[in-house]
C-alpha cells in the first residue's frame, strides 16, 4: 500500500507541474468525505481477507477453492443491482461456465498430495500408520465446515461488492484515478499498519517492521503494488466483470507457463476446467445472434435515413406551347 501511494504521488506531481501539494489538500484535506467513501472497499478489503484466513483454517483446498470461485457471479450480480448494468442470458451463461471452468484448473493442483506424501513419509520411516490416520482425523475434526463456508461465501460476497462499489466511486466523478488510488490509499496503510500490530506485534518488535524482508519479498511487493495500480486502470476504463475474465484467463496462462519453466504436469481436469475458461471468454465476448433482428433493425433504419436524406425535387406540369 505505501508502494502503491508513493507511485501515485509521483505522476500527481508530474502531472501536476510540481503542484503536489495544492492537489493533495484540495482533495484530500478538503474532501474529508471523498476519504470515507473510499473506506468503505478498504475495511472490506482487510475483513475479505480475515474471512479468508478462517475459511482455510476451516475448509479443505478443494472446496475453499470452489466456493471462493462464487466471487465471479457475486461481482456481476453487484454490477446489475449498483450499476443497473445489464446482461443478457448468453452473458449469465459465459459467467456460470467461467465459475464452473476456473473452480476445476484450481482444485486441479490442490488436491491431497501432501496428505499423500505425509503417508509415505510415516510409511518410510515405520511410524504406525494407525497413529498418522488419527492425528489426520484429530485435525479434521478441530475444522468446522459451516463456519468455513460462511467465511468463504461471505468473502466472495465481500470481493464482489468492494469491487463493485469502487468502480462506481471511479466512474461516478471526474477527479483522476491517481487521486482516487491516493485517496483510498491512506485509510488502507492505516488499517493495513494496525492489523500488522494486531497480529504481528511480537514478531515486529523483535524482527522490526522489516524483518524478513529479502530480495524475492521486494520483487513480490513491487509486483503486487503495480498489479494493483493496473487493476484500478481496469475498473476505470473498463469494469469489473472484464477484470474478473482477465484474471480467470491469468490463472489459465500462469500454468501453461509453468508446464514450460517448471516441473507443471497438466492432468486432465486442467485442460478441461482451461477449455471452460477460453469458451466462456469467447461467449461473452462474441456478439449474440437475435434470429435475424439486428439485421432487420438496420435496414429498417438505413431505409428510414436515406427516407430522410433523399432531396425532394419539385414537380413541374409539362409547358404548354
Amino acid at each position: 500500500e505505501v508502494m502503491k501511494l508513493v507511485i501515485c504521488l509521483l505522476v500527481v506531481a508530474f502531472q501536476s507541474n510540481g503542484a503536489l501539494f495544492r492537489e493533495l489538500y484540495l482533495h484530500v484535506v478538503q474532501s474529508p468525505m471523498e476519504i470515507a467513501k473510499l473506506t468503505i472497499p478498504s475495511l472490506l478489503y482487510t475483513i475479505q481477507n480475515n474471512l479468508l484466513y478462517l475459511a482455510l483454517t476451516n475448509l479443505d483446498a478443494a472446496t475453499y477453492q470452489v466456493c471462493y470461485q462464487l466471487k465471479i457471479l457475486t461481482t456481476a450480480l453487484f454490477s446489475a443491482l449498483l450499476l443497473q448494468r445489464k446482461f443478457s442470458g448468453q452473458k449469465w451463461m459465459s459467467l456460470i461456465v467461467l465459475t464452473v471452468g476456473v473452480a476445476i484448473v484450481q482444485i486441479s493442483g490442490s488436491g491431497d498430495q501432501h496428505t499423500t506424501n505425509a503417508h509415505h513419509h510415516h510409511a518410510e520411516s515405520g511410524v504406525d500408520a494407525a497413529a498418522a490416520a488419527e492425528q489426520l482425523a484429530e485435525q479434521e475434526q478441530q475444522q468446522n465446515r459451516v463456519i468455513g463456508l460462511i467465511a468463504v461465501l461471505c468473502a466472495a460476497c465481500t470481493s464482489g461488492f468492494s469491487g463493485v462499489y469502487f468502480e462506481k466511486i471511479l466512474k461516478g466523478s471526474r477527479t483522476s484515478l491517481w487521486i482516487r488510488n491516493i485517496q483510498m490509499g491512506l485509510p488502507s496503510i492505516l488499517i493495513a499498519y494496525i492489523t500488522v500490530y494486531v497480529k504481528d506485534a511480537p514478531a515486529v518488535q523483535t524482527q522490526g517492521f522489516l524483518g524478513g524482508y529479502s530480495s524475492l519479498v521486494w520483487t513480490v511487493v513491487t509486483v503486487q503494488a503495480v498489479g494493483g495500480l493496473i487493476v484500478a486502470t481496469v475498473v476505470k476504463y473498463a469494469d469489473n466483470v472484464l477484470k474478473v475474465f482477465a484474471t480467470s484467463f491469468s490463472i489459465v496462462v500462469s500454468c501453461i507457463i509453468s508446464a514450460f519453466l517448471f516441473d507443471f504436469h497438466p492432468t486432465w481436469m486442467f485442460l478441461c476446467g482451461a477449455s471452460l475458461v477460453v469458451t466462456a471468454t469467447v461467449m461473452y465476448s462474441s456478439p449474440e445472434s437475435d434470429g435475424g433482428k439486428t439485421l432487420k433493425t438496420r435496414k429498417k433504419v438505413a431505409s428510414s435515413v436515406a427516407a430522410a436524406t433523399t432531396p425532394i425535387l419539385p414537380t413541374t406540369s409539362p409547358s404548354k406551347k
